[in-house]
């Protein structure tokens, strides 16, 4: 159910006690409480506006190992394990597929730059390897572009973001949780130092632990009990096209484009490493520990001064808990997309693929992607507050890692042993000293 179809009475009820409380309806809030629901523990997921409307169902699609920061393969493994059991867990169909992912590169001496990557995720047993120049063709078929070779992972594949998050969060209910939008969270109380209480815009809900799953959202929610979570948005675009016959299968990008075929027969497609990045308060706040990631990123970045810089200069920065706060005011983030990158994106797919010179764009999205400075997310407990929780930072790889991650949090908090080393998701990274190491991936 949406925040639309709800009933008055089923839309305003919230409980006034549980074990848990996440915050946030993004695909990793709502994989958060499915895995808590399925291991028996009361779960209330309030989201401030409607489950998945963010960046969850406005994203790629991807379901991927292939270039991922290799701390965070373990974690990905897990994750496309449970993707093929969502079915059945959820009773939905999220519209996972292994199709195939595939790196171009326009020339042969480019894939060197993937040899460093290959060599760091060998223990994983990944089934990543090079193709070749005279091979690369089978993966782009009909392309007008001769390309030096690339990178495939056959058993990489998509999901639907449209569908993914919002029958996520239904299975969390069939299995028990209870699942509240058009509910913000204004924030927790305490009791001898540990979370014993969320405020929220329809009330109060005792419990014992708080997950911020809040996106975009979590470094100010953080911030605003004492918190620190360095976080800073890019833009993300993306168009979807009407049917297209005879494209390529999968998913794949190359420089200036990226695609990837829906299971309607229409594409998403966008331009690789190509995001707007607004100047606002935090970017000096935070500037120190973003220099890693500058310094290996900035190619990807488009920094200018626009109307989030105006925004977030004047957003309130903090609020008491009795008073309306900003998750109340912006409830979904729908920005305007980088129309200049996604006509340039536009112009390149019909260069590399004749058969997209006639296609026919149905939308086109944005969605801002919450990044933190290693590009690796928080999936960890906040040692200085006992009960609250944090899984947010997932730096535009969260919709395809979401179901390991729900899972990882759930063991975390229940306190059994994990699938996978929770050791470099931990939030006190950030502030105990540890050097940020951004891995120069060049994907």
């Amino acid at each position: 159910m949406n925040a639309h179809t709800q009933t008055t009475a089923d839309f305003d009820i919230l409980p006034t006690e549980t074990e848990v409380v996440v915050v946030g309806g993004g695909i990793i809030g709502a994989s958060t409480a499915l895995f808590l629901a399925m291991k028996g523990i009361p779960v209330v997921l309030c989201e401030k506006g409607a489950i998945g409307e963010e960046q969850s169902s406005r994203n790629w699609g991807w379901v991927r190992k292939m270039g991922r920061d290799p701390r965070e393969v373990p974690l990905m493994k897990r994750a496309m394990d449970i993707w093929a059991q969502l079915p059945q867990m959820i009773g939905a169909d999220p519209g996972f597929r292994v199709r195939g992912i595939t790196y171009f590169v326009d020339k042969e001496e480019q894939l060197a730059k993937y040899e460093a990557w290959m060599k760091a995720v060998e223990p994983f047993g990944l089934d990543t390897h090079f193709v070749s120049a005279a091979e690369i063709g089978k993966h782009a078929p009909g392309t007008s572009r001769k390309f030096g070779g690339g990178l495939h992972t056959p058993s990489d594949g998509f999901a639907e973001p449209h569908l993914a998050a919002r029958l996520i969060a239904q299975g969390a209910a069939q299995h028990g949780a209870r699942i509240v939008e058009g509910c913000a969270v204004r924030g927790f109380e305490t009791s001898a130092g540990a979370v014993s209480e969320v405020v929220t815009e329809k009330g109060r809900v005792r419990c014992k632990s708080v997950v911020l799953a809040g996106g975009i959202w979590s470094s100010l929610f953080a911030g605003n009990v004492g918190v620190k979570m360095p976080q800073l948005k890019m833009l993300s675009q993306v168009m979807r096209t009407r049917p297209i016959e005879g494209g390529p299968e999968g998913c794949g990008s190359g420089p200036g484009f990226g695609y990837r075929k829906r299971l309607d027969g229409g594409y998403n497609v966008g331009m690789r490493s190509a995001h707007a990045v607004d100047i606002v308060p935090d970017s000096f706040r935070f500037f120190r520990d973003y220099l890693p990631a500058m310094k290996n990123e900035w190619r990807a970045m488009k920094f200018r001064v626009g109307k989030r810089t105006l925004q977030e200069t004047m957003m309130l920065g903090g609020w008491k808990l009795d008073e309306r706060s900003p998750f109340e005011t912006h409830r979904i983030m729908r920005p305007v997309p980088g129309h200049a990158i996604l006509d340039q994106a536009t112009i390149n797919i019909k260069d590399v693929f004749p058969v997209f010179k006639d296609m026919v764009v149905n939308e086109r999205m944005s969605a801002w992607i919450d990044v933190a400075p290693d590009a690796i997310p928080v999936i960890s407990g906040v040692d200085a507050v006992p009960g609250f929780y944090i899984s947010t930072g997932y730096s535009g790889h969260g919709f395809g890692i979401a179901p390991g991650a729900g899972q990882l949090m759930a063991d975390i908090i229940t306190g059994e042993t994990p699938a996978v080393d929770p050791e470099p998701f931990r939030h006190s990274r950030f502030i105990d000293g540890s050097k940020i190491v951004h891995w120069p991936i060049g994907f």
